[in-house]
């Protein structure tokens, strides 16, 4: 009686596989962990600010906080979530470049430090690094690589995230709208900064004190961060 013998599992195939499961594993915990750099970044540098720097007051933006006790976890903060950013490779050529670019502004955003402003030549009370204000180029570099790098945080939510299959599922979509939402509340409160810092001084300096800015960059890094967590699988993730 012939018998035929039947192929066992080739290991090759199960060593593809475990390859790319570990692949899919260490983009969703890139993912997860710019979601979470993101959306705890602000309250980080404001609770560090009051408990070891004894500050009773919210600076009026994130990037003034350089100027504080909370210098090095600003800039570290910084240059971590655009060494994520940079090392997101993405599906294609596209999120290679969006992530790359977005990275080098985040680092740019760190290292070259917003312009302090003192008045009347005296120094706030929790600014204790207040050697930089002459550099008002450096400022200028810092206030325009800033607005790029939320533009470019939002760049990944309208156009990157969204991309999927032809027939998305109904969590699918339900990503895709959290993804447009998060990108266009981005892109709006650029529009809005952009406004305020063209304002004269005589109306822009009595609005300080509602720190419009600082609340603006605060929603802009909280919705990007929630997108980022949303893309990493923790939110309306397919079965």
């Amino acid at each position: 009686m012939k018998t035929t013998n039947t192929p066992g599992p080739d290991l090759r195939d199960y060593s593809q596989l475990e390859k790319e499961n570990k692949l899919v594993l260490s983009y969703l915990t890139i993912r997860k962990l710019i979601g979470i750099l993101g959306f705890f970044f602000p309250l980080i540098l404001v609770l560090g600010s009051i408990i070891f720097g004894h500050c009773n007051h919210i600076e009026i933006s994130i990037s003034n906080y350089y100027h504080t006790n909370m210098r090095d976890v600003f800039v570290g903060y910084v240059c971590i979530l655009s060494i994520f950013l940079f090392s997101y490779k993405g599906y294609d050529i596209a999120d290679r470049v969006t992530s790359a670019l977005t990275g080098i502004f985040g680092v740019i955003v760190a290292l070259m430090p917003t312009n302090l402003k003192i008045s009347n030549g005296i120094i706030p009370q929790c600014n204790i690094w207040c050697d930089v204000e002459r550099h008002s180029v450096i400022g200028t570099i810092h206030l325009i690589a800033a607005g790029l790098f939320i533009l470019g945080m939002a760049y990944f939510t309208l156009f990157l995230f969204t991309k999927g299959e032809t027939y998305p599922t109904a969590q699918k979509l339900i990503r895709n709208k959290i993804y447009k939402g998060a990108g266009y509340v981005m892109i709006t409160c650029v529009a809005i900064l952009s406004i305020f810092f063209l304002l004269p001084d005589n109306i822009s300096q009595p609005l300080l004190k509602y720190k419009p800015v600082f609340c603006l960059e605060t929603i802009a890094f909280v919705v990007f961060g929630f997108s980022w967590l949303v893309k990493g699988g923790v939110l309306y993730n397919d079965k």
